[in-house]
Formats: structure tokens, C-alpha cells, sequence
């Protein structure tokens, strides 16, 4: 019994020893936020130019090979209320009093499209463990491995934007999301939801591309008409046509949120009010990254926690020599 005593006492004053030396580091401070790749491609989601038409959600579900979700008793059609598992891509729709006028921040109705961002800096990739989530260094794509994922769903918890959704009807652990229809790319296609959107209001392409014409729009006169691409902007045949320019809101929401997006947004109504989260500049992997390499640089937490542990064992343990001392 002496010789665990002594064990015990050895393992709490040498991970004591190791904290009191390691647990006042120099403040740890964050890294900088990561940037898009040069050629990173994303989607440009203009709300003026929807028409609610969820064309783009059918296509999402086609090429992804997704199955219809249900929420009305007849279960006639694909009647999702969220992203999740398995829709990708859904048009939601914002409501304001007789909603006599689209994109009307009162009495007006407007929608818009959730997805997948594609963060410069995402959260979920920070947060994976096993590098189930990767951002692809060129395109920047996040990408989804699920023969790596163990089904811990940090991604789920960490993005800000509520996207990764866990399957949990799948009997190996699934996580879905949409990954901007990169296994298409090979066969010359490119995003679903842009390919088939009859008024270009989901657009394709580079994302530098996308934020010039992005602020082209901006630029534009209400009530004009103007030229707007259709498809993919950074190549393919010109499906353009001539359109009346919307009441914007002067902002491109993605441009510098949560450190940029790849999937940018235009609308007429304010962001807060159509569901997209009021975000800061910087990227939350940037502060957390840090706060993780402080606890876990030199094994401060793991040390800190065995000790403690160790002391809660040595406090409880019943030792024999102790209740003879008591007989005698």
C-alpha cells in the first residue's frame, strides 16, 4: 500500500510540477483569418432575381441522389423545412404583412437560398478531428469525406451557418452538405442548382468574378433594366438576358463575414431579417485554433487533468496499514 501511496503522490506532484511550469504561456493570440484560394469558385445568390421556383432544390436533390423529404401528411411532394442530411440546397421565404410587393421590407415577401458557404477560413474543417472536412487548397471547396468521418459531429456544432447536418438514419454515421456538385466537374458540368436557375438568380463560377458582378449590380439603377448572366460566369455559352434591376440592399453579404465566403449573396430585404447571420470579419477557427494550442501545447490540459484525477483517487483510496494503525 505504501508503494501506491507513493505512486499517487508522484504522479500529482510531477503533473503539478508541469502545470505550474507550463500554465502561465504567454498569451495566446489568434492567427490570422485564411483567405479564399485565387481560383476558389463559389455561387452568387441574387434574391431580387428569384422567383421561388425551387428548381434549383430538385436539381440539388437529382445530382446528389438524395430522396424526397416529406412534411405534409399526403407526402405527394419534396416538402423540406431545412437543410439537412440529405437536402442540400432549400429556398427559404421571408413574410411581412399583406406581402404585396417582392423583396419589400414591409408588406413584401422574399426569399432566400441556404447552403453550404464555403468559408476562406470554415469552422467545420477546423474542428474535425480525423479530416473528414478538408477545404480543397485550389478551388476551395469544403469537401466531405465520409469513409474518414467517425460521426463526431464537431462540424455540426462549430458552423455558424447551421449547414452539416448528421444523417441519423445511416447505420455507419453520415454527415451531408452541399459540395458545390464537385463530382459533376469531370463530366463538364458544374453546380446543379446554377445549371438548371431560370433567371440566373444562382450563378456559377469564380468567386472573384462573382464579387465584380456582384457589385456591378450594386452599382445599377433600380427599376432599369439591365443585363444579367445566367449559368456559369467564369465560362460556357452566354445565356444572358436583359432583366429590371432590384432595390438592393447596399451590401454583398459574404464579401468580408466570418472572414469571406465562396457563396455570395445579394437581396432587397435585410440579411438579419431573411435568416443569414449577423457575423464579424473575423473567422471563430482563427480564435479557437489558438485557444486549442495553448491549452494542448506541452500537454498543459492532459497533465492538468491526470492530476487532477490522480489527487480525487488518492483522496478516495481506503488504505490496509491505515485501519491496522486504527486496530491498534
Amino acid at each position: 500500500m505504501s508503494d501506491r501511496r507513493n505512486f499517487l503522490k508522484g504522479v500529482v506532484a510531477a503533473s503539478g510540477a508541469a502545470v505550474a511550469a507550463t500554465a502561465l504561456p504567454t498569451p495566446a493570440e489568434a492567427r490570422e483569418t485564411k483567405q479564399r484560394p485565387p481560383e476558389a469558385l463559389g455561387l452568387l445568390y441574387d434574391a431580387t432575381l428569384c422567383v421561388g421556383c425551387k428548381a434549383c432544390v430538385a436539381a440539388c436533390k437529382q445530382a446528389n441522389d438524395n430522396p424526397a423529404e416529406f412534411s405534409t401528411v399526403d407526402q405527394l411532394w419534396d416538402t423540406p423545412l431545412d437543410t439537412s442530411g440529405k437536402t442540400f440546397n432549400l429556398i427559404k421565404m421571408y413574410r411581412s404583412g399583406t406581402m404585396e410587393t417582392k423583396d419589400a421590407e414591409e408588406n413584401g415577401y422574399a426569399f432566400m437560398k441556404t447552403s453550404c458557404m464555403h468559408c476562406a477560413d470554415p469552422s467545420c474543417v477546423s474542428a474535425c478531428p480525423v479530416s473528414a472536412m478538408t477545404k480543397d487548397p485550389k478551388t476551395g471547396i469544403v469537401e466531405y469525406s465520409a469513409d474518414a468521418c467517425i460521426g463526431c459531429r464537431y462540424c455540426v456544432a462549430a458552423c455558424p451557418f447551421g449547414i452539416p447536418k448528421y444523417q441519423y438514419d445511416s447505420p455507419t454515421g453520415k454527415i451531408g452538405k452541399c459540395e458545390l456538385c464537385r463530382h459533376r466537374y469531370k463530366d463538364g458540368h458544374y453546380s446543379a442548382c446554377a445549371e438548371v436557375c431560370p433567371t440566373g438568380a444562382t450563378l456559377y463560377g469564380k468567386t472573384s468574378d462573382l464579387l465584380a458582378e456582384a457589385k456591378r449590380r450594386l452599382a445599377l439603377k433600380p427599376g432599369e433594366k439591365a443585363v444579367f448572366p445566367r449559368g456559369n460566369i467564369s465560362g460556357g455559352k452566354d445565356q444572358s438576358y436583359e432583366n429590371v434591376v432590384g432595390n438592393y440592399q447596399q451590401h454583398v453579404y459574404g464579401e468580408k463575414e466570418y472572414g469571406g465566403t465562396q457563396v455570395l449573396k445579394l437581396s432587397g430585404v435585410p440579411f438579419e431579417k431573411v435568416g443569414m447571420p449577423n457575423l464579424p470579419p473575423e473567422a471563430a477557427a482563427a480564435h479557437s485554433e489558438s485557444i486549442q494550442h495553448m491549452l494542448y501545447g506541452g500537454l498543459v490540459m492532459p497533465l492538468a487533468v491526470l492530476g487532477g484525477m490522480a489527487f480525487i483517487a488518492k483522496r478516495n483510496v481506503h488504505h490496509d496499514d491505515d485501519d491496522q494503525k486504527g486496530e491498534n
